[in-house]
This record gives C-alpha cells, structure tokens and sequence, in this order.
C-alpha cells in the first residue's frame, strides 16, 4: 500500500469511525449508519490495521476512545464538517462558500440582524449560518469561522475588529419609578437590582461612576440581555443595559432611564476572526461589508 493511500482512508471506514466515537457504541451507529454491527466493526478494524495503532478500547460493555483515537477523532470531526459544507455550497449553487457566524443573543437579533438583508442583497452567493454563543469557545472544534464578541480585543490567536462602543445607562419600568419617587441616583441604591451574571461587576462601576457607595446585597441575576429587559418591563427592578440593545423600548416609552450619568463600558463589541480565517473569501467579503456599514453608521453621528 502505497504511503498516500495509507493516510487517505475510505469515506465508508471514516463514517463509521466518527459515529461509534461519537455515539459510544457500535450498535447506534450502525443503526445511524443503515449498516449491521458487524460492518461498522469491520470498517474500524480495518482502520487500525491501517494505522497500526488501537482506535477505541473495549470491554464486554463499553466502547471508548484510545488516546490516539481522541486525537484522529477531532480531526475527522473537522474534515467531514467541512466536506459536508462543501457539498452544502455546491448542491445550493453557492459557489462563493459558506460563512459559519457566531451571534450574541440580544446584540446579534437587535444590531446586526437588521442588517443582514443589504448583505445578502450584495452578496447572493454567500449563505450565512448563525450560531448563538455567549462566551468564548474554541473555533476549529465548533468549525465557526467568526463570531461577534463582547469584551476586550484579546481573543487568541484571532483579530478583533472593534465594531460598536457600548455605554450603559439605569433603565426601569415608568410606573415603577413612579411609584417609588425616584429623583436622584442614590435613590436608585434602595431598589432591587438587577444584574447580568456576565457582568458581576457592572453595577459596582456605575455608582463609583456616580461617585457613590455600591449597595450591598443579592439580586436577580439574569444570562441575557433581552431577559433582564422584559423583567425590568415587568416591574421586577432597576437594569444596567446597553442604550445600543434598547433603543426601541426606550423610544415606545416601555423603559426610561432612571437618574443617573450613563456610562462607557470598559468592553465594547467585536468581530473576531481567527487567523487561519483571514482569508476564507466569505469571511473576508463579510468583514469588509459590515465595517463599511459601521463606518458609514459613525460617519452619521459625527455630522
């Protein structure tokens, strides 16, 4: 057998590897696989006689990765994610590719969603497909090949694109300020608070801001943005939001800002792209539309 051929195994024997490893057993993926359990067997037995090397360990119960098998595993993850958007952009006509886009919940549906109409106007030939993921992740296990981000410019191994400042400002109910006489921002001390569990910190750095005592104590703690909004609608208590991710309950009237300077936010938002992405050619078509954007959007607001 030649070296080549030795390296390039059948796509029959990496499907069923990919299967038991990530199903566990080779009954389910065989079953998966439309295959009886004994092909599936067969075909990473072949494997490791290929290699020379033990894919899975074995008992009478259970089936699991060797550690060499850990390692091929994520690779043959990786290379038929990426056979399967290449024949996804080729059965759809898409000859421009794929671009595989994290979102952030609330910043992804309220900034950039409304957006994404001129872009595919633009550019027809490329077929976005979102993800919502709120913290870091790593991007060649999540085959992602951008991502919108909150916080500083230092993912690894990645640019970060600065696309929007955020400054937060304390938003309530009106009948709950009402209610509770409201006129100063050390009122706003004595309320419930509610609070993001993404930004522990956030409503420390608003009083000191205010050059005020942080009060002391639990809240409701929320995971999204677009959640804490709806209980502050509902009169649950005070938030510390982004004015950017509420711009139209502000202008409806179902929240009002509560006293209180607002604040820059020490984070801002992000495009990051990891580097081997830079020049995947919907990554970059993608990034030059939306800075454009940005850049006419400031361009708006400085006139």
């Amino acid at each position: 057998m030649s070296v080549q051929r030795r390296l390039l195994p059948g796509m029959s024997a990496l499907a069923a590897f990919e299967a038991v490893a990530r199903l566990g057993s080779f009954t389910a993926a065989a079953r998966e696989l439309d295959l009886t359990q004994g092909a599936v067997s067969r075909q990473i037995s072949l494997l490791e006689e290929q290699f020379g090397r033990r894919l899975f360990q074995r008992d009478s119960r259970n089936v699991r990765l060797s550690a060499a098998g850990e390692i091929y595993a994520d690779a043959v993850r990786s290379a038929l994610g990426q056979l399967r958007d290449a024949a996804l952009g080729l059965m759809s006509n898409r000859h421009s590719g794929i671009l595989n886009l994290a979102i952030l919940p609330t910043f992804g549906t309220r900034w950039l969603m409304p957006l994404i109409p001129d872009f595919v106007t633009r550019h027809p030939d490329i077929t976005i497909n979102f993800a919502t993921r709120i913290g870091r992740f790593d991007f060649a296990r999540e085959r992602l090949d951008a991502a919108n981000h909150h916080g500083m410019p230092d993912w690894p191994d990645a640019d970060c694109t600065l696309l929007v400042r955020e400054t937060v400002a304390p938003v309530a109910a009106p009948g709950f300020l009402a209610e509770r006489k409201v006129a100063k921002p050390d009122d706003i001390g004595r309320l419930p608070l509610l609070h993001m569990a993404t930004r522990p910190g956030a409503w420390s750095e608003w009083f000191e801001h205010q050059g005020l005592d942080a009060p002391t104590g639990p809240g409701m703690q929320f995971e999204q943005f677009g959640t804490v909004a709806q209980a502050c609608m509902a009169g649950l208590g005070v938030a510390l939001l982004p004015r950017i991710l509420i711009a139209g309950e502000l202008q409806r009237g179902q929240l009002v800002p509560a006293p209180g300077l607002p604040m820059e936010s020490r984070s801002a938002y992000y495009l990051v792209v990891p580097h081997e992405k830079r020049g995947h050619p919907p990554v970059a078509s993608f990034r030059e539309w939306l800075l454009a954007h940005v850049a006419q959007k400031n361009a708006v607001v400085l006139e």
